[in-house]
């Protein structure tokens, strides 16, 4: 059995770095050593104050610590890491790209007055969770020990419970909305068109190659990227479909 030390280790890179800069901007905040206010997604004050930071630091303040807090968190290790080792394999640029594009997304969407919300962590993770759900959709996921659900359901379940506990499911619905967006672009459509709109810039693949974030791409993990086209209309949300070497 590993040690947590040898865990964290053995996580990927994306995953592990997001994961690690909330937990660190949750504890600051919960230590009052730095007011949420402070990194919150305030459009006036990015347009008219130039606190740009703003829009970078509303995605990893996941609420002070909590059942909540830790619930998310683990869905980072899980669903996150899972993703990252296995959908996206050797395929750091791509998953990279995913989050970017997923952030991108949540901050066209609370740019909406009536969706706007000042903190987009949880969004975020919602968005690696639905997307995860969609790779994986017949993995059976138990749900506190007292239901098994399919991890389609997953999604809309989590959402449903946060209704229960009386948190807010704008971030969850924000979430899922930018979660479908990605995956209709990057495999629901390719699949009924064979055609590919939404693809890794060259500039995040530079950007990963330069620093070495992660394993290096090989033929057979890009060909693995690209969803075969499957007959009848059955096949929406089955995960994609992988070619294996031989």
């Amino acid at each position: 059995m590993s040690s947590p030390g040898e865990y964290y280790h053995s996580l990927p890179p994306i995953t592990k770095a997001y994961g690690t800069v909330c937990l660190a901007v949750t504890t600051v905040c919960s230590l009052k050593l730095l007011h949420p206010a402070y990194i919150a997604l305030i459009y006036e004050d990015v347009l008219y104050r130039f606190q740009v930071w703003r829009l970078f630091t509303s995605f990893f303040f996941l609420g002070n610590f909590s059942i909540n807090f830790g619930i998310r968190l683990l869905m980072i290790a899980r669903y996150g890491v899972q993703l990252e080792q296995a959908t996206f394999d050797r395929r750091t640029a791509d998953f990279l790209w995913m989050m970017i594009f997923g952030g991108l997304t949540l901050l066209g969407l609370s740019a909406i007055p009536f969706l706007w919300n000042p903190f987009l962590g949880i969004s975020l993770v919602f968005m690696l969770l639905y997307v995860w759900s969609r790779e994986f959709p017949n993995a059976q996921i138990n749900i506190y020990g007292l239901l098994n659900i399919k991890a389609f359901y997953l999604p809309w379940t989590m959402l449903a419970l946060d209704v229960i506990f009386g948190s807010p499911i704008l971030p969850d619905l924000l979430g899922i909305i930018a979660g479908h967006f990605y995956y209709f672009l990057t495999v629901l459509y390719p699949l009924s068109t064979g055609k590919t709109y939404l693809k890794t810039p060259r500039w995040v693949q530079k950007l990963v190659r330069r620093y070495k974030i992660g394993a290096p791409a090989t033929v057979n993990s890009r060909a693995a990227a690209q969803p075969e086209q499957q007959p009848g209309t059955g096949s929406a949300f089955r995960g994609r479909s992988y070619r294996l070497s031989d």
